[in-house]
Formats: C-alpha cells, structure tokens, sequence
C-alpha cells in the first residue's frame, strides 16, 4: 500500500497525460524549439516523457526522425485507462521493419514495413493498469509483478527491429474494452522466453482495447481475494468485454467442498452474475491443454473435470464459450511431440543471455506457441459472432486448429530481458 501512495504523490507532483487532451511528442532536430520535442532525451519523472531504460544511446538523431538501432522503450507518465497512441514511422535512408510492444510486451504491430523515403501512420489503443480500485482496496501484487512494466506509473512502448520515429501522440479514450481474467497462459508475460496468448491479442484486435488482469499462479479464488476481479469490475462499463480462462491453479485446490462441480462452478457463476450486473458480457474459456503426451497420436487429460465444468456452466447460464482445450489438443496432436516443444518453452543452456540452466516447460508457450494460440482465439471468436467482426484486424488470418503453422514459418523479434525462473503455477 506504502507503493500505491508513493506513485500517487508522484502523479500529483508532477502530473501525467492529461485527462481527454491529446499529447504529441516529435523527435524530429527540425522540432527542436517546440515544447514537445523529445529527441533522444533520457525519461525522468519530472519532464514525464522520454527513452527509458538507458536505451536513448542506441538512439541516431537526424533532422526529421529518430532512428534506433537496438530494442528501445519510449515511456510517458500516464494515469491508468486507454490510451490511443498514434505513431508515425519513417525510413529517410532505407527501408525498415518495425516491431511494437507495450508495457510487459503485448503485441501492437508486428514487422511493419516501411519503404525508403516513405512515412505511415499505425493507431493502437493501449491500456495503462494501476492496482488501486478505491481509497481503501488495491489489488495484491505478488513481489515480481511489482517490477513489470505492466504495473509502474509508465505507459511504456518498445520498438524492435530497423525503426525511425518522427512523432508519437497519446491520448486518453474510453473505448470499448477487453478484460482479461486468467492465470499464466493467459498473463503478459514481461520477460522472455515467456509468453502467454493474451499479449498477443492487442495486434490482433482493432477499435477495442485489450485490459490484461490475468495473473500468474491465479486460480478463480486468488483471482478474487487478491482483488484482480473487483479492479475489473471497478473499470468494467456497459458493452464491454470479460474472457475468463482457468483451471490450471484451480484443479490444485484441495479440501472441502472443493472441486469443478462445486467450489470451481461457484465461482464461475459469481463472476458471470457479477459482469453481467455492471453491464458486461462474460465469454468463458475452456483451459489450454499441456504438453503431455501418451503416445504420438495422444495426449494425458491433465485438467480431469474443469474443461466440462466450465461447458455446463457456459450452458446453463447462457454464456459464449470458446473451447481451447479441444482446440489446443488438436493443435498439439497436429505438432507432435518434437514439433510442439518449439510452442512450449524448451530451449538447452545458453540459448539466451545470462540462461544458467536448460529450460522445459510444458505448461507455458513460447512467442510462436502463444501466437500461435491468439490466432485460434481470435479467429474463434471472430467466427462464432461472440464479438463483432469490426473490432478484428483487416487481415485476420483463418486459422483451423488441427493444421496450425509451422514454426519456421514464424518472424519475431525479442529484446534480451530474460528470466531462468519459470511463472507461477504449471
């Protein structure tokens, strides 16, 4: 609590984007003498804009644009909400190929290609967190969510790849928004190799924002008492969105009257009845399968009960379901056992800066795999009406689980910010 205060003080000493005004900032020499010249200057709390994370000596400064040659993070003071945030590329010397993230690398525009002497303009709409909810409650953050880029007093964005920058615009919205309530295979995973699907969701999506709650190591339970559900609840308005996914933490549960026809359901219920109340609508998800595999043509049940669980209460209470269980084993079966490992995290010693150990993990996807995942998802959801066609990219691909990609086929960027450590639960 000491925290949320500190940051509160901050934002009343020095401000942040303000509320309904459009920011703009230009990197430009050209814009040198305008008050919203950024440059290559360094972020600090008091100018409340600029390149974050010592990664403004990667940065050439040239008359119209900044270039950057290295993974680099843009960062802004903001107040929690959606933002839209206009960005305009350049390529003065050469063509170049740009990837953009926000806060704990959700996905915004991947490889986006600009031809030499050419200039475009891509809109994202972003959603900046904040744990408090009222004057009393915030949301319980566990001791490694308080040093994601999820949870500071940023709105951060990092570009990858070849990418010249002539202006960046933020500005508050109250757009239609995504709630995301789910544990690690749903979470923004904020260091690599990690991943999860949700972080991709946002480049997939247009005209709504992306708001992702879930929680590594959440069960339905934590997800309540730590405070994560009554945030969203907090924020959630008529017409907006609630995906809710578990059962990996929840089937570890034990004690009485626990389980997926009682405690579990239980949950369900109160979470549907508590959205709908505030004007939502709930869409339910059945937990991603784990890479456990029998044989090559079979993979082990791991979740038992929970996936049918989650159907009858999609049934009884009327409520979109999309089933990632049956649609991730046909994903994983197509794969087989050697394939799938480069959609699970498996990668021998050494295959990243500072990795002591080999890494095998058959709970949480890579890059590839959570992409991969997001694109079933959105297609799914594209597909069946559970929310309009009009809030899908233009070229949202058709994706039929049981012939996914390939993973050679794959193109993406990664920064150097890596963890040995696995996320919580399995």
């Amino acid at each position: 609590m000491v925290v949320q205060k500190a940051l509160s003080i901050l934002f009343f000493i020095y401000g942040a984007v303000l509320s309904g005004q459009e920011q703009r900032y230009t990197f430009g020499l050209a814009d040198n003498t305008t008050n919203n010249f950024v440059g290559k200057q360094a972020y600090n709390i008091k100018s409340g804009a600029g390149w974050d994370a010592i990664t403004n000596k990667h940065i050439s400064q040239l008359d119209d644009c900044v270039c950057l040659s290295k993974p680099s993070y843009f960062s802004v003071t903001a107040d929690p909400g959606n933002y839209l945030v206009k960005i305009v590329l350049a390529s003065p010397i050469e063509q170049t190929q740009t990837t953009i993230k926000a806060e704990s690398r959700r996905l915004l525009g991947n490889n986006l290609i600009i031809e030499k002497g050419s200039h475009k303009e891509v809109t994202y709409l972003v959603h900046k967190m904040d744990t408090v909810i009222n004057d009393t409650l915030f949301v319980k953050l566990k001791d490694r969510e308080k040093r994601t880029l999820n949870w500071d007093h940023k709105l951060t964005l990092e570009f990858l790849g070849t990418t010249c920058i002539k202006s960046i615009s933020i500005t508050p919205t109250s757009s239609k928004t995504i709630f995301l309530a789910g544990d690690s295979t749903v979470t923004d995973q904020d260091l690599e190799p990690w991943a999860a699907w949700g972080q991709f969701l946002p480049g997939l999506t247009k005209n709504i924002c992306i708001a992702n709650y879930a929680a590594s190591g959440a069960s339905l339970h934590s997800f309540k008492v730590r405070n994560r559900m009554a945030k969203i609840l907090s924020r959630l308005k008529q017409g907006d969105y609630v995906f809710i996914q578990f059962a990996h933490n929840d089937e570890k549960r034990k004690g009485q009257n626990i389980g997926p026809y009682s405690s579990f359901s239980d949950y369900l219920k109160e979470y549907v009845n508590e959205i709908r109340k505030k004007g939502g609508q709930p869409v339910l998800f059945t937990p991603i399968q784990r890479r456990f595999f029998k044989n090559i043509t079979q993979l082990k049940p791991t979740h038992g009960e929970y996936p049918n669980a989650i159907r009858i209460v999609a049934k009884e209470m009327q409520v979109p379901l999309i089933d990632l269980t049956q649609l991730t084993t046909k994903m994983l079966l197509a794969w087989g056992p050697e394939e799938s490992k480069k959609a699970y995290v498996h990668f021998p010693k050494n295959s990243f800066p500072n990795q002591t150990s080999a890494l095998a993990d058959d709970t949480h996807f890579t890059n590839f795999g959570a992409f991969e995942i997001a694109k079933c998802v959105a297609y799914k959801l594209k597909e069946s009406s559970t929310i309009p066609a009009s809030y899908f990219i233009r070229d949202l691909p058709k994706y039929d689980a049981a012939f996914p990609n390939n993973y050679k086929t794959f193109e993406f960027k990664t920064n150097s910010r890596f963890e040995n450590t696995k996320p919580y639960g399995n």
